[in-house]
């Protein structure tokens, strides 16, 4: 298991912005993640006290994020940044995320990798119900 310690470490966002609390489990293909900032009232992403549920996108997105700063094969190419450029197939189970009470459990399964891009597909549950789902493309910063 991987704490937020080290998950800092692993991706470039910072402070609050950072969303996810633990790695409970990964391998080369996926990886299961946990978080509780989605019930903060001081949610960096929460407008007008309300965090929407499209928001479940960018906890895939960081899931996806910290994985492949996983399987980075050289610690150059660990913590690098990346655009999220497209989102395609996303479902939403609901409309909103703060009011529930216990941990989200993210899920991401790498479905291809390039040096210059990832694509990743996620889903976003509490307890048994699906939060939403859907597949990412991050267009990968060059390396420095």
């Amino acid at each position: 298991m991987l704490g937020r310690d080290e998950i800092l470490k692993l991706i470039p966002h910072a402070g609050r912005m950072c969303l996810i609390e633990r790695v409970s489990s990964w391998d080369p293909q996926q990886i299961h993640c946990e978080a509780d900032s989605h019930r903060e009232p001081e949610h960096p992403l929460r407008r007008m006290g309300v965090l929407s549920a499209i928001h479940v996108i960018e906890y895939g997105a960081q899931a996806a994020a910290i994985h492949a700063s996983l399987l980075a094969p050289a610690p150059a190419l660990a913590n690098r940044a990346g655009v999220l450029v497209s989102v395609r197939e996303c479902e939403l189970g609901v409309k909103r995320l703060d009011d529930l009470p216990h941990a989200l459990q993210i899920r991401a399964s790498r479905e291809a990798a390039s040096a210059e891009a990832l694509t990743y597909s996620f889903e976003v549950s509490h307890q048994d119900s699906r939060l939403g789902r859907g597949r990412l493309m991050i267009k990968l910063a060059p390396v420095q």
